[in-house]
C-alpha cells in the first residue's frame, strides 16, 4: 500500500469506496460493516433480476466475487503500508442454490494475526489462509469458500532477509574449503580454527550492514 493511501486507508472510507465501486455496485455486493480495527467486517449479496442465473438463484460468479478482495483489504488496513498483502489463490464449493440475498462474514484473530506477524519479521512470504461460508437468508450455507493470501514485509522494514542471510554464509563457508584444501595437512590443522572464526565475523558483519 503506498504512503499517502495508508494516510486515508479507514474503515469508513474503505466501507464508502467499495460500496461505490462499479464491480460491486453492479453484483449488488455490499459491504455492511467494517469494525473500527479491520478485524471484521460483513458482507451482503442482494437478489436481483440482473444477477440472477439461468435457474433463477445468485450467479456464482457474483458469489465468488462477494469474498474477493476482503481478507486482503482488512489486512492491508491492520499491517499497513509496511506489508505486501496480495490474494494469491481461491477455491469455491456450491454446496445449495441462493435463491435470497446472501451474506458473509468475516474474521481475522489474534492468532492468526500473531502467526503472520512472527513469519513475515525477516521477510520471508506468509500464505495465510481462511475458509468463508457465504449463507442464505435463512442462515444456511450456500457455499464455502478457500481464500489464500501472499504476505511479505516490504525490503526497507525487515529485520534480515533470510535468503540473503545464507548465500553470504555459503560464501564464505565455500571460500574457507577452498582455502583449507589448498594448505597443507600440518597447515590445515592450525588453520581450522581460524577459518571458523572468520567465518562468524563475515556472519556478524553481515548482520552490522544490514
Amino acid at each position: 500500500m503506498h504512503t499517502t493511501l495508508a494516510k486515508l486507508y479507514r474503515p469508513g472510507v474503505v466501507k464508502w469506496a467499495l460500496n461505490c465501486w462499479p464491480p460491486f455496485w453492479g453484483s449488488g455486493i455490499k459491504i455492511v460493516t467494517i469494525s473500527n480495527d479491520f478485524r471484521e467486517a460483513r458482507l451482503q449479496l442482494k437478489l436481483r433480476w440482473w444477477n440472477k442465473n439461468a435457474n433463477r438463484s445468485q450467479y456464482g460468479g457474483s458469489i465468488f466475487s462477494l469474498t474477493d478482495p476482503v481478507y486482503a483489504l482488512m489486512l492491508m488496513g491492520i499491517l499497513g503500508d509496511q506489508y505486501y498483502v496480495w490474494d494469491k489463490q481461491a477455491s469455491i464449493n456450491f454446496i445449495k442454490p441462493g435463491h435470497t440475498d446472501l451474506h458473509a462474514d468475516f474474521l481475522i484473530s489474534q492468532q492468526q494475526l500473531d502467526d503472520i506477524l512472527a513469519a513475515t519479521a525477516c521477510g520471508d512470504k506468509c500464505f495465510p489462509e481462511f475458509i468463508i461460508h457465504v449463507k442464505n437468508a435463512h442462515g444456511e450455507v450456500v457455499s464455502e469458500v478457500h481464500r489464500q493470501l501472499y504476505v511479505r514485509k516490504k525490503p526497507k522494514y525487515r529485520d534480515v532477509e533470510p535468503s540473503a542471510m545464507m548465500e553470504s554464509q555459503t560464501t564464505v563457508r565455500s571460500e574457507n574449503i577452498a582455502l583449507v584444501e589448498s594448505l597443507s595437512p600440518a597447515e590445515s590443522i592450525t588453520s581450522t580454527s581460524r577459518v571458523v572464526t572468520q567465518d562468524d565475523r563475515a556472519a556478524r558483519r553481515y548482520g552490522q550492514q544490514r
